[in-house]
C-alpha cells in the first residue's frame, strides 16, 4: 500500500544508513503536514475569536465556554479515530490493504451512527450548556445559540476527524492537510461575511461565526470522503462495498479505542470543571483565560503533530515485526519535538502580551492573558514529552496508561491546584494555570515511566 504520491507508508530501514537519520527523514516526512494541517486549524480558530472579540468580552466567552463541551462530544469519536489509526498502521506496516479499507468502512459507519445521537442530544440541550458551565446571564443565550448551530451538523463534521486520522495511519498526512487548509480559508470566509454582514449577507455576530465553522467542516468531509470513492488515496472503498458491522472489527477498534475516548472524556470533563473554576472569577478573567487558551491551543500544535507522527511510526514498525526500530523512531520524535517546543516556549515568554493583544484592547485581559501565556511557557518540554510519548504508546495500541496519566494529571493535579491557587489562596488566573502547568509535568512522568518498561512492544491488537 502506498501514499498517493507513490512513496512506501514508511521505510523501516536503509541499509548503510544511520538509523536516527533514516528516523528524522520519517519524522520529518509524517510530521510536517500533520503540525501544518493543526497550525492551520488553530489559527483559523484563533481568527474566529479576534473576529469575535471585536464584539466585545461577552462574545469571547461565549464563543469560548462552548469549546469545551464541544470537545467533550467530539472526545466520544476519540475511539474511533484512535482504533482507526492504529489498526490502519497495523494493516499497512503488514502490506494488508483490505484491512485498512475494512477498517475504514466499519469506522465510516459508526461515525454516522453516534453522530445522529450526539447531534439530537447536543442540539436538545444547547440552552443549558453555558448554564451549567456557569457562563454568567449576559453570555449564555449566545452561547447556546452557538452551540445548538455547531452541533446540529455533528455526523458530517465529524466524518472529517476520523477520516482524516485513518489516512495518518496510512502515512497520507499531506491529504488531510490540504483539505483542511481549504475548508479553514473558507471559514475565514465565512466569519467575513457572516459575523459583520458583508457582501449583502446579515451581520448575524456570535452565530455567523458558527455557520462559518460548521459549513467548512461538512465541505472538508465531503472532499475526503469523495477522494477515497474516487480511489485517490492509500486507504479506498466503495459504495458498493459491504458497510455491515464486522463484530470481530469493531470489537479489535473499541478495544484500542475506548480507553482513548475514556481519556478524551476525562480530559474534556476536567477541562469543564476548569472552566468553571474561572468562570467563577467573573467574565474579565474568563475572557483572558479563553484568549491565552486560544494562544496555547496554537503554541502546542507542533507537539501534536510530532505525537500523530509516533503513533503511525510506531504502529507501522509493529505491524512490520520492528519493535526496536518502532522503540527508536519514539526516542527520536520525542528528542525532536523537545527541540522544537522549547522555541515555542521562547516565543510565548518574550512575546505573549503581544500576542494576546491581537485578540483584545481590554488592558486587564491583555495583562492577564500574557501572564499566563508566560507559565505555560515553561511548561512546553514536557507537553512534547507528554503528546509524544501518548501518541506512541497509542500507536502499538497501549490505550490505558495515556489515560491513566491524564486522570492523575487533569483531576489529581490542575483542578486541585488550580483551585486552592486560583480561588483559596486568591492568586486568580495565574494559580489557576500554575495548577496547569503542574499537570503537564505530571503526565509527561508518567508516561515516560510506561514507555520505558516496553510492555507497548507485546501488545496485540
Amino acid at each position: 500500500m502506498t501514499p498517493a504520491d507513490g512513496s512506501p507508508a514508511i521505510s523501516l530501514a536503509t541499509p548503510g544508513a544511520a538509523v536516527p537519520t533514516a528516523v528524522r527523514h520519517q519524522v520529518g516526512r509524517l510530521a510536517g503536514p500533520a503540525i501544518a494541517e493543526m497550525l492551520l486549524m488553530t489559527l483559523t480558530h484563533m481568527v474566529d475569536m479576534m473576529m469575535v472579540g471585536r464584539l466585545g468580552p461577552a462574545a469571547i466567552a461565549a464563543v469560548g465556554i462552548c469549546v469545551q463541551p464541544m470537545f467533550l462530544v467530539l472526545g466520544l469519536f476519540q475511539a474511533l479515530a484512535v482504533g482507526s489509526t492504529a489498526l490502519v498502521a497495523r494493516a499497512v506496516g503488514a502490506g494488508n490493504q483490505e484491512e485498512a479499507s475494512a477498517v475504514t468502512r466499519q469506522a465510516v459507519t459508526s461515525t454516522v451512527v453516534m453522530g445522529a445521537v450526539a447531534a439530537t442530544l447536543g442540539v436538545a440541550i444547547a440552552p443549558a450548556v453555558p448554564r451549567l458551565m456557569g457562563a454568567e446571564p449576559v453570555v449564555q443565550a449566545v452561547a447556546g445559540n452557538y452551540f445548538r448551530i455547531v452541533m446540529a451538523p455533528l455526523p458530517l463534521m465529524a466524518m472529517a476527524f476520523v477520516l482524516g486520522a485513518v489516512l495518518r495511519g496510512a502515512g497520507d498526512t499531506r491529504t488531510p492537510m490540504k483539505v483542511n487548509a481549504l475548508a479553514n480559508v473558507l471559514n475565514v470566509a465565512g466569519n467575513y461575511v457572516l459575523i459583520f454582514g458583508h457582501l449583502g449577507f446579515p451581520a448575524l455576530g456570535v452565530a455567523g461565526a458558527a455557520v462559518a465553522t460548521s459549513v467548512a467542516r461538512c465541505l472538508a468531509s465531503l472532499i475526503l470522503l469523495g477522494l477515497i470513492l474516487r480511489g485517490r488515496l492509500p486507504v479506498r472503498f466503495s459504495l458498493g462495498d459491504s458497510f455491515r458491522p464486522q463484530l470481530d472489527l469493531l470489537r479489535r477498534l473499541f478495544k484500542i479505542g475506548v480507553p482513548a475516548a475514556a481519556e478524551q472524556l476525562v480530559m474534556r470533563g476536567g477541562q469543564l470543571m476548569f472552566v468553571r473554576i474561572v468562570a467563577s472569577l467573573g467574565t474579565t478573567v474568563l475572557a483572558a483565560h479563553q484568549v491565552a487558551m486560544s494562544v496555547e491551543s496554537l503554541a502546542f500544535m507542533p507537539a501534536f503533530g510530532f505525537g500523530m507522527a509516533a503513533t503511525t511510526l510506531v504502529g507501522q514498525g509493529l505491524g512490520a515485526g520492528r519493535p526496536a526500530w518502532s522503540e527508536k523512531t519514539a526516542y527520536e520524535t520525542r528528542r525532536l519535538g523537545v527541540l522544537v517546543m522549547l522555541g515555542v516556549g521562547a516565543g510565548l515568554f518574550f512575546f505573549g502580551k503581544h500576542i494576546v493583544s491581537l485578540y483584545s484592547d481590554d488592558g486587564q485581559v491583555v495583562a492577564m492573558g500574557a501572564l499566563a501565556l508566560r507559565i505555560m511557557a515553561l511548561t512546553q518540554p514536557f507537553m512534547a514529552v507528554n503528546f509524544i510519548t501518548a501518541g506512541a504508546l497509542r500507536g502499538a495500541g497501549d490505550t490505558r496508561w495515556p489515560l491513566y496519566a491524564t486522570a492523575a494529571g487533569m483531576w489529581g493535579v490542575r483542578l486541585t491546584v488550580g483551585y486552592l491557587l486560583g480561588v483559596v489562596a486568591g492568586f486568580g488566573l495565574a494559580g489557576a494555570w500554575a495548577g496547569m502547568a503542574i499537570d503537564q509535568a505530571t503526565r509527561a512522568t508518567v508516561l515516560s515511566l510506561r514507555f520505558r518498561a516496553g510492555r507497548w512492544k507485546n501488545i496485540t491488537v
